[in-house]
């Protein structure tokens, strides 16, 4: 118990050093261009976001938020460690101590000012290790998305997920993206609003892992908020 407690001690101060070197960007468009269809002033055009999380132990979770601000740049929060709660994750935690196996579920959701989740791409990554070599790996991803009625809102464009290497490799990548679009009461063009997540995950012989995460939205609001996490 005492070693438990040192470690997520010492990986919260990691994850709160984070908060001040993870690489989020934005970048707007000049004032007079950042009004959508809507010619609110408050809207920001072309805003790029990414960021790292470090995976942490079997049975805890990191999460992080990051809300657009005044003048359309990022504002970062705290990365938080918080365990998973429930039996099914503590069967989960220790089965993967018994078999010296690991699962690692990333997310990366587009939440509006309402806190209306928006857009979202999850994925979910299987791997084993003999501390040597990744000996097999494989990832899902879904992908999910708010409607509308009368058949609006936002709709998946395409979708796709890759891995350089699944076996025998000292570390294995994977890579998911989405994209969706978006044509409702808020824009009944389908021109203004475009959502695209990419979700990068490395799966390590050493049975560590590591979540990247890209955010490019094609027009957004301030207050519009982006929450990615591991576990």
């Amino acid at each position: 118990m005492r070693n438990r407690i040192a470690l997520a001690a010492a990986l919260t101060t990691g994850l709160f050093a984070l908060t001040a070197t993870a690489a989020t960007t934005a970048t707007a468009a000049p004032a007079e261009q950042r009004a959508t269809a809507s010619g609110d002033a408050r809207a920001c055009a072309d805003v790029k976001l990414s960021g790292a999380l470090p995976v942490p132990p079997e049975g805890m979770a990191v999460r992080q938020d990051v809300s657009v601000g005044p003048d359309c740049e990022p504002v970062l929060g705290p990365a938080r460690l918080v365990a998973k709660a429930g039996p099914a994750a503590n069967a989960r935690t220790a089965a993967a101590a018994a078999q010296g196996d690991r699962q690692v579920r990333s997310w990366s959701e587009m939440y509006d000012c309402c806190n209306i989740r928006m857009t979202g791409l999850y994925t979910t990554s299987d791997w084993s290790s003999d501390g040597t070599v990744v000996t097999a790996s494989s990832t899902d991803a879904t992908q999910q998305w708010n409607r509308e009625p009368w058949n609006a809102g936002w709709s998946l464009k395409s979708s796709g997920k890759s891995a350089d290497c699944v076996a025998n490799c000292a570390v294995s990548t994977n890579v998911a993206d989405a994209s969706f679009t978006y044509k409702g009461i808020f824009d009944p063009t389908g021109n203004v609003y475009a959502n695209t997540h990419r979700s990068t995950v490395a799966l390590k012989a050493d049975g560590t892992a590591s979540c990247e995460f890209e955010v490019d939205l094609k027009n957004t609001f301030i207050g519009w908020n982006w929450q990615r996490g591991c576990e």
